[in-house]
């Protein structure tokens, strides 16, 4: 069944995408992290949109990049894993060369399990983070504190072991919505592409509280 629903994606998903890349030179006051959508092409993907929101509406300095990984459905787990490993590099890069720079991760799909499984491991630089967006996350955990959409009572495709998130419960905001396949376990993709539209607006609005404006 799994491998089923997570082939569906692939027939729907397909977006144009420029590579982002890290900063060159300098520290940004705020910088954001950002893993695609299986089967997007190298770049932010859809949850872009959200970071470009946020750029746009912070006072202050915004620097971005988006993390090199497969976002395969083929040989997904491996993927998923390249993707943890990946933002963990970026993320304690980050930390280390911009010490006083608080970042975000933002992540879509398989990007959503990549965030998430990143801070649940607590990676190095994992206390730099102010914000984190998870959008149609297969690794959602019924009951999580954190939830913003209506599927809190079911869980994703892969979840994580309970509670394993709830430390960095003030700076998430998971979207997952009943019907979606990937975090819900519902039959309607629809519902798993649509979160920027639905939610976008109100996930750039908490990061811009959380990083201050």
């Amino acid at each position: 069944m799994k491998s089923l629903l997570i082939s569906l994606i692939a027939l729907v998903v397909s977006t144009t995408a420029t590579p982002i890349p890290g900063p060159t030179t300098g520290c940004s006051a705020v910088h954001v992290i950002t893993a695609r959508a299986s089967t997007e092409p190298p770049g932010e993907g859809i949850i872009g949109a959200v970071v470009t929101t946020i750029v746009d509406g912070s006072s202050q300095t915004v620097s971005r990049e988006a993390i090199a990984y497969p976002a395969t459905l083929t040989n997904y787990l491996v993927s998923e894993s390249e993707g943890v490993t990946a933002m963990k590099t970026q993320l304690a890069a980050q930390a280390s060369a911009c010490p006083d720079t608080k970042i975000v991760l933002m992540g879509y799909s398989q990007g959503a399990q990549v965030a998430g499984d990143v801070l649940a491991s607590r990676a190095t630089g994992s206390d730099k983070v102010v914000a984190t967006i998870l959008m149609g996350d297969p690794g959602h955990v019924a009951g999580e504190p954190f939830q913003k959409g209506t599927a809190n009572a079911v869980s994703g495709l892969f979840p994580r072991a309970p509670g394993t998130l709830n430390a960095f419960a003030s700076v998430i905001e998971s979207f997952c919505d009943l019907g979606d396949p990937f975090c819900a376990g519902g039959l309607d993709l629809a519902v798993h592409l649509g979160y920027v539209q639905e939610y976008g607006a109100q996930a750039a609005s908490f990061v811009l509280n959380r990083i201050g404006g």
